[in-house]
């Protein structure tokens, strides 16, 4: 989950409604679905065997690009082999599971030994709608493979239903709904009756019989409606983790339930997965006995779900988060702002490995890393000594820093920063996800993947530092 949220009341208050209870996720002004995908993504593969990941699946309803693929950009940042299959999924709320349907296929096949699954959506409502108060922003993780598994799928089924209740079409930048009673009854509530109903008489189980249930659902009554008509127990399998402190996140939100829950199992337990959209998804895993370990998350120090929701600032403002989705059209600034060329292809492709991966050099003869990559020395002047090192794990801490006031941006002011690695390596970046009064010399940053600009039709990625999530003042947990 991003790290700001935004209180429901203070979009109540903008409008002038009544209190509404809980806050939502607020992706910040540099993130998309993509960066919040590849933030998922090295959460769930900390301490993994990169090389050993043959492929990834990502799904979204709101992905940057509608011609080019997000799946391959994402391998590439993780640095995974070339041979790596890359698949991307959208167009329904369901495509978080279609894509989880597809990656259990493709291992079971034995196509591929393992699938990295990566589901994130930041969907845009209607200011001054429900859905805009609702909706929350985020991204989950799973890899899927064959061995050494935390949970087994006992059974997955699939069905369709054609209706017009949730959309957004191709000329749209909110998303759409007809009338609430009718897309309630008519589709969500009955789809997933029927769907997870027929699952679990197909796998000769009672509603009691299942430990934990991990759904996506628009609203807190919409899901205990649906536990209610399953004779599900509200409070004891129907564990919402999700609504009050981040807000329904798209196709992204059954797999963060599936992983909350996944948090809080034990070996031998029973959880049941579905989603809605245009139909149904519903999934049926055993848990085994491997889960206490991952849960530990040691040595590896994994957020997840827990973590994430734990570590927030406050985003303050409604105005800050129309500024931020550029919903409003701001005064420009009084002198022309600085000449961004639209990025070269040509130039992007060739640094792919230095640039999207945040790979540098390590010194052979004095063990100097360096960025960006070296033939000579800094330190020891050996000439074509050197071998990859990767910086994007690395923990660091800030060596110098200056508040720029007059660039232009969305979240004034630009935070440059010259931040020091642990072993070695220094590297100039935007710092984000800070509050500039709170920024010293020497604080520990962690490096995240960040969008820095669209121009040209082109968007423009690369890294910048932030405080690390949960140690700074202002951030919870």
């Amino acid at each position: 989950m991003p790290l700001f949220r935004l209180s429901r009341a203070e979009i109540a208050r903008a409008w002038g409604g009544g209190p509404v209870p809980g806050e939502r996720a607020v992706a910040a002004y540099d993130e998309d679905s993509l960066t919040m995908a590849v933030e998922a993504a090295r959460d769930c593969l900390r301490g993994a065997d990169l090389s050993a990941v043959g492929g990834v699946y990502f799904a979204s309803t709101t992905a940057p690009y509608k011609e080019k693929q997000h799946a391959a950009t994402i391998a590439a940042v993780l640095g995974l082999p070339e041979t790596a299959v890359s698949m991307d999924f959208g167009g329904s709320l369901r495509a978080g599971t279609n894509a989880l349907a597809a990656a259990l296929d493709a291992v079971e096949s034995g196509r591929v030994g393992s699938v990295l699954v990566c589901a994130a959506d930041m969907r845009l409502g209607y200011p001054a709608g429900p859905a805009e108060v609702n909706f929350g922003d985020g991204a989950a993780a799973l890899l899927v493979q064959a061995r050494d598994t935390l949970a087994e799928v006992v059974r997955f089924d699939s069905r369709y239903y054609e209706i017009q209740d949730v959309w957004r079409s191709d000329r749209d930048t909110f998303v759409r709904a007809t009338e609430d009673r009718f897309a309630m009854e008519e589709g969500y509530l009955r789809v997933m009756t029927e769907g997870i109903a027929a699952t679990l008489r197909a796998a000769g189980l009672q509603p009691s019989e299942v430990n934990r249930v991990a759904l996506n659902s628009p609203n807190t009554r919409q899901l205990r409606s649906l536990a209610q008509r399953l004779r599900f127990d509200e409070k004891m399998q129907v564990a919402d983790v999700l609504h009050l402190s981040v807000g329904d996140t798209g196709c992204a939100m059954s797999l963060m339930s599936l992983v909350a829950a996944l948090e809080q199992a034990s070996s031998g337990e029973r959880i049941l997965l579905a989603s809605y959209g245009n139909g149904c998804d519903v999934a049926v895993f055993e848990t085994t006995d491997k889960l206490a370990a991952v849960q530990a998350g040691i040595p590896f120090g994994r957020r997840g779900v827990r973590g994430h929701i734990a570590s927030k600032s406050p985003l303050g403002s409604y105005e800050r988060y129309l500024r931020w989705r550029e919903l409003v059209e701001l005064q420009p600034p009084a002198r022309p702002p600085l000449e961004i060329r639209t990025p070269s292809p040509a130039a992007q492709w060739r640094e792919v490995p230095w640039e999207l991966r945040l790979t540098g050099t390590k010194c052979r003869v004095c063990g100097t890393p360096q960025y960006p990559p070296q033939r000579v020395c800094v330190t020891c002047h050996s000439k074509d000594q050197m071998d990859p090192y990767r910086f994007a794990d690395i923990p660091a801490r800030v060596f110098s820093f200056s508040h720029d006031y007059v660039m232009q941006t969305v979240d004034p002011p630009v935070t440059v920063t010259f931040v020091d690695f642990e072993g070695g390596g220094r590297l100039m970046c935007d710092m984000t996800d800070r509050d500039p009064e709170a920024v010293t010399v020497g604080m520990p940053v962690e490096m995240t993947f960040r969008r820095l600009y669209y121009v040209g039709g082109i968007y423009n990625y690369w890294w910048k530092c932030r405080p690390v999530r949960g140690t700074t003042p202002g951030q919870e947990g």
